[in-house]
């Protein structure tokens, strides 16, 4: 029985194998890849046809992690894999991104990947190598494909690259980058850095450039070996008539360039006018023509006005808006706009603009997490919304687009290096696009910077971010800072680049063009950096420095480490000393077990008397009171005898006042000097040796009267 072929190949110093022709052999082409113990099943079907009327790639990835890979079952309430979560959605991003514009444009056939991790060893991350199992799946199939592309991710420990770092190395890596490509070309950057330069930026590219040249050629390798993948299949998806796209061209060329020439700002104008243009040539048709070639026309017209669009830009250096190709739209920014909120802001560039709020919490705000390569808690969020108005569009929205889940996580992964490393809060950002015309991303990381420093939280510095474009065609290329939406479909590439004035913080590109230079890419980052300090400059003009107080109604958090052994303390059998005293105190409190040993205790209140009276008892519990300590303590009396009194130490604690400690004065009755619920304070004696108890004396803090003098005889 044939069981397939197996062959390995070693990147960056750690084997990765694929083997295809043993599972899922009815499948167009698949794939199962190892490295380590982490395994992925790819697998790509694709129907022989196209529907009828559809013009474009109807392509699905689809990215599953299976609980039993990791030796779990599912905590959700039917026990089993549901919607995907939103590290399965990132990645499915990143693939599709990489791999759609390599199929070619006139296939329209619909294609399914399914990616699944079916073993996960803890040690190797399967997200950088999702792609990679993809493209190797196409490449033994007879899909049509202008690949193989693959991708790398790329850490940076101790100052040295590392191609497809291990978790632990992740850990201690200054920064995290996946980059895809083909053997010739880059295709898709996604990264979070911590400040990095431009040159250092290049560097990463170049180094994964690489390795994926190395996994390229190793697919072609592989499909040599496959007898199916020898012969591509054929299709003919389109129909065309080259006189109809040649007398569209004619009608309109020159009509799309007059409009393109005059630099409308508004989005509008420009689509009324080359909207009239196409209405127009329409109207020149016979009832005859229109029935005939009324089909063309549409795509015909786009293909004219885009070339209209690009040829201005590159011979006459006319963007569609007027703008020159270094310059930013106009800025105007706003804080404190929500008069409830803990911090918010308004950041508008040009006919971009989202409002962001800003919310702080305690610790049990935390979104929780339950994947399968991680399980836990993260304290920052950052949630992007795109409604249909902000384009002026009437459409259902039910659920998070993919797209939505996307600009969020960049936004994120801008503003998470420069978050305090001693903040105590749970941080949740949302950003509402109010109107978008391009870079609605990086409108988001602007207003999110203003809104982390609007309240009160004391960021390392601010943020800015900028999408950049390009044009390229026939030797000549235009680099083009703060891209409208119109020119990201209509140029060749999507670069959003963030960071502070010091350096890069995240960007996410993806390239449409074949054989960009590196020179081309240096000069979009230079061209980036300076419109980054620009916009900078603008938000620092709204709020130069973070405000140095939180906002009345934010609710105060206060946090202190305590020894692991008092943790059991202030829990209580059965939660019952920290429920006891988040009640009477009116806070919320939360501990949780570090890795150093200790315990974390957080403490949220919305009153500075509750937290004052929570911190003070907790840290009477986590470091109880010594004989030799000179504080006083406040307690209240839980029992009076006649011998004294029972004093509360602490929640769970007593300590007895003995009727000769309570006053210098002589105490005949007990009673007739404190009553259950009164407040004494007291300092700690000692502990009486053979019940154990603490010995308290409210004397010793007391004045002690002066001696009278007998008479004298």
């Amino acid at each position: 029985m044939n069981l397939g072929i197996t062959k390995t190949i070693e990147i960056g110093g750690k084997k990765i194998s694929i083997e295809t022709g043993k599972l899922a052999k009815q499948a167009d082409g698949a794939v199962v890849l190892r490295m380590g113990d982490t395994m992925i099943l790819a697998t790509v079907v694709a129907n022989k046809g196209a529907k009828e009327g559809v013009d474009f790639l109807p392509l699905t990835v689809d990215y599953r992690e299976k609980f039993a890979a990791d030796g779990r079952i599912p905590g959700s309430f039917f026990r089993r894999e549901a919607r995907p979560s939103e590290r399965e959605i990132l990645v499915m991003r990143i693939v599709d991104r990489a791999l759609r514009p390599l199929f070619p444009d006139d296939f329209h056939a619909e294609v399914q990947l399914m990616m699944q991790l079916i073993a996960y060893d803890g040690v190797n991350s399967p997200d950088a190598l999702v792609g990679f199992a993809a493209s190797c799946c196409i490449a033994v199939s007879d899909i049509p494909f202008n690949g193989p592309m693959s991708e790398v991710r790329v850490g940076r420990v101790d100052g040295e690259f590392v191609i497809n770092p291990t978790l632990e190395e992740m850990k201690v890596s200054d920064l995290d980058c996946i980059i895809a490509g083909t053997i010739d070309n880059i295709v898709m950057v996604e990264g979070e850095l911590n400040e990095a330069s431009e040159s250092e930026m290049v560097d990463v590219i170049k180094v994964a450039h690489e390795s994926i040249k190395k996994q390229c050629q190793f697919q072609l390798d592989l499909a040599s070996e496959i007898p199916a993948a020898a012969v591509k299949r054929e299709y003919s998806h389109e129909e065309h008539d080259e006189d109809v796209r040649t007398r569209v061209a004619a009608f309109s060329y020159d009509k799309c360039r007059d409009v393109a020439r005059q630099g409308l700002a508004s989005k509008d104008k420009r689509a009324e006018l080359f909207g009239a243009i196409k209405e127009e040539f329409l109207a020149s048709l016979t009832e005859e023509e229109s029935a005939e070639i009324g089909k063309y026309v549409s795509v015909y017209f786009k293909e004219s006005m885009k070339k209209a669009v690009r040829d201005t830009m590159l011979n006459d250096n006319i963007r569609l808006d007027g703008r020159k190709f270094d310059e930013v739209r106009p800025i105007w920014s706003e804080v404190n706009y929500l008069p409830t909120a803990h911090g918010s802001a308004v950041f508008t560039r040009g006919e971009t603009q989202s409002l962001m709020t800003l919310t702080l919490g305690g610790k049990m705000d935390e979104q929780m997490i339950d994947d399968v390569t991680f399980k836990g808690t993260t304290p920052f969020m950052l949630h992007y919304n795109f409604p249909p108005f902000s384009t002026g569009e009437a459409r259902m929205k039910f659920n998070v687009s993919r797209r939505e889940i996307g600009h969020g996580n960049l936004a994120l992964r801008a503003l998470r290096p420069v978050l305090p490393d001693d903040n105590p809060y749970t941080i949740r950002l949302v950003s509402e696009i109010l109107e978008s015309n391009g870079s609605s991303s990086m409108a988001t990381v602007c207003a999110g910077t203003l809104a982390l420093m609007d309240g009160g939280i004391q960021i390392k510095a601010p943020v800015s971010g900028i999408a950049m474009g390009l044009v390229a065609e026939n030797g000549k290329f235009a680099v083009l800072s703060d891209i409208l939406g119109d020119e990201d479909h209509l140029g060749d590439m999507d670069f959003k680049i963030t960071g502070t004035a010091k350096g890069i913080t995240a960007c996410q590109m993806d390239i449409k063009v074949d054989g960009l230079p590196y020179e081309v890419l240096i000069q979009a980052l230079e061209q980036a950096k300076a419109g980054r300090l620009h916009i900078l400059d603008r938000i620092l003009e709204t709020l130069p420095t973070p405000n140095v107080e939180l906002k009345p109604q934010t609710p105060r958090v206060e946090a202190f480490n305590v020894p692991n052994e008092m943790i059991g303390g202030i829990i209580g059998p059965g939660g019952k000393i920290i429920q006891g005293l988040q009640k009477e105190t009116n806070t919320s409190i939360t501990i949780e077990e570090l890795e150093n040993g200790e315990g974390r205790v957080q403490v949220l209140s919305n009153n500075a008397d509750d937290m004052a009276n929570a911190m003070a008892k907790l840290k009477l519990i986590a470091f109880p009171p010594q004989v030799e300590d000179q504080a006083e303590y406040e307690g209240v009396v839980k029992k009076v005898m006649d011998f004294g009194c029972f004093v509360e130490i602490v929640a769970g604690t007593d300590g007895l006042i003995h009727i000769s400690e309570f006053a210098w004065e002589k105490t005949a009755q007990m009673s007739d000097v404190c009553k259950e619920g009164d407040v004494l304070k007291f300092k700690v004696m000692g502990k009486d040796p053979r019940t154990r108890k603490w010995k308290l004396s409210r004397k010793v803090l007391l004045p002690r009267p002066e001696r009278k003098e007998e008479p004298k005889a």
